[in-house]
């Protein structure tokens, strides 16, 4: 508000009215001393006097009005639709309005002096400092959104707009922040997005329909012919499995063969040049150490050569099993495999596995060897527990170690080395009607389980 009489017109104005009140007062007694420059100068005094009981009234009325209009500022400021917060740089609220209270649920005076970020969900706070760090950064008006809790952490939505402004006084920043409060129109929105959204559905799943009755008539159409081709997907891995049947037992049989053949007849004739080069040795001469040394090497290759022949034997197939049956047959083969690897094996068999067929205990051998290998190669284990006893109508062999776990069927499913070996296992078993089970476990080991009935019907060829 401007007040006339601090200005040069308004003070002449001033003036003209003390002294035109001057005249209108009655004369007061005072005392003359001496010349007209006294009475001037009273008459000067009681002008100046009369100024300032004008300017007194000037000012009570400006107060009042000032007053007036304060109350009618407090009582907008206040009762505004909108919360009205003064912040200082750190987010300290230094005055709100009764409006601004409200929508944090807290009295006025609790809230001053507090931190405005109390009431900003803490995943918003990051996005809040910001904000209010661009608006002391400059003097453009900021806006952003915030979700806010109120005294007892119920959460709304809030549009908040503020700009910096400074205190003349103390030259403190602070800025003014509008809160409104935009939950109705969030979930205005988020209710208009969800019938967009199923609006959107709906015509897809009309679409979705149309497209379903129109490939109705098409797959009914085809079902006979899927079904045929199932029929025939099914005969054949029949007769891929019959194949496999029966391409595994040629193997065994040419292995049979092969290590009879092996032993029989190169193990025979390996001796016979050993024998034969040790009478070449006592025949020689005398003054021939040459002759006599090279004799000796040759020898100790030959004998070599047998070892690896009888090895090479018994990997084919061992004749100890032929002869002997699965008991001895697997005491030899762990026996030399300890031998190579240093493997603690410990072997527990009821002789009543000796009842199997001849293809029985085949299986199981190679079973076995299948699935030591594997610990050798794969597994790291210092012992294994190789178990064969009799359940239920049937013979079950188990293979445990001690070593490394495996992931069985990501093992089966992958193209993994292991897997063919695994699935060996299984067609060999399915061979002679029997099963394979895998257990691995981390900390515990793997066990494989394999089980052959007494009685079978005989496959089918």
């Amino acid at each position: 508000m401007t007040f006339p009489f601090f200005t040069p017109e308004g003070s002449g104005e001033l003036r003209r009215r003390a002294i035109h009140r001057l005249r209108k007062t009655p004369a007061r007694a005072v005392r003359l001393e001496n010349a007209a420059d006294t009475k001037q100068l009273i008459q000067e005094l009681q002008i100046h006097q009369i100024e300032l009981e004008l300017q007194n009234e000037e000012l009570k009325n400006s107060k009042a009005e000032i007053e007036v209009a304060l109350e009618r500022y407090m009582d907008l400021y206040d009762f505004a639709p909108i919360g009205y917060f003064s912040l200082d740089q750190q987010g300290l609220i230094l005055e709100v309005n009764l409006t601004g209270a409200a929508l944090l649920g807290m009295e006025r005076s609790r809230l001053v002096n507090r931190r405005f970020q109390l009431f900003v969900a803490p995943e918003r706070r990051p996005a809040f400092n910001a904000f209010l760090g661009r608006v002391f950064a400059g003097h453009e008006k900021q806006s952003d959104e915030a979700l806010l809790l109120n005294a007892v952490h119920a959460p709304f939505w809030a549009n908040l707009q503020a700009t910096s402004a400074v205190t003349v006084s103390t030259v403190q920043k602070w800025c003014r922040v509008s809160v409104i409060d935009i939950s109705a129109r969030k979930q205005a929105d988020a209710a208009q997005h969800r019938i967009e959204m199923l609006t959107a559905t709906s015509k897809r799943m009309e679409d979705e329909i149309f497209r379903r009755q129109a490939l109705e008539t098409a797959v009914k159409a085809s079902e006979l012919r899927a079904n045929r081709l199932a029929e025939h997907a099914q005969e054949m891995q029949k007769q891929m499995r019959d194949l496999t049947h029966r391409t595994i037992a040629m193997q065994e049989e040419e292995r049979k063969e092969l290590s009879r053949e092996l032993h029989d007849e190169v193990v025979q004739t390996l001796i016979g040049i050993n024998v034969n080069m040790e009478a070449l040795r006592k025949r020689g001469s005398i003054g021939a150490p040459a002759l006599r040394k090279k004799i000796a090497q040759n020898q100790r290759l030959v004998k070599n050569a047998v070892k690896l022949v009888h090895r090479f034997a018994r990997g084919l197939r061992p004749s100890i099993l032929d002869d002997l049956g699965l008991i001895p047959a697997l005491h030899g083969y762990c026996k030399s495999l300890s031998a190579e690897t240093r493997l603690l094996i410990d072997i527990k068999a009821v002789g009543r596995v000796e009842v199997l067929g001849e293809n029985e205990k085949a299986v199981l051998y190679r079973v076995a060897q299948a699935a030591l290998s594997n610990v050798v190669r794969h597994a790291h284990a210092t012992k294994v527990n190789l178990t064969i006893k009799e359940i239920s109508g049937a013979i079950r062999m188990e293979i445990s170690d001690n070593g490394k776990s495996f992931d069985v069927e990501k093992i089966l499913l992958d193209k993994n080395p292991r897997r063919l070996g695994l699935i060996g296992m299984r067609e060999r078993l399915e061979m002679v009607g029997g099963s394979v089970a895998i257990e691995s476990a981390s900390g515990k080991g793997t066990t494989v389980r394999a089980e052959i009935p007494f009685t079978r019907e005989k496959p089918k060829k």
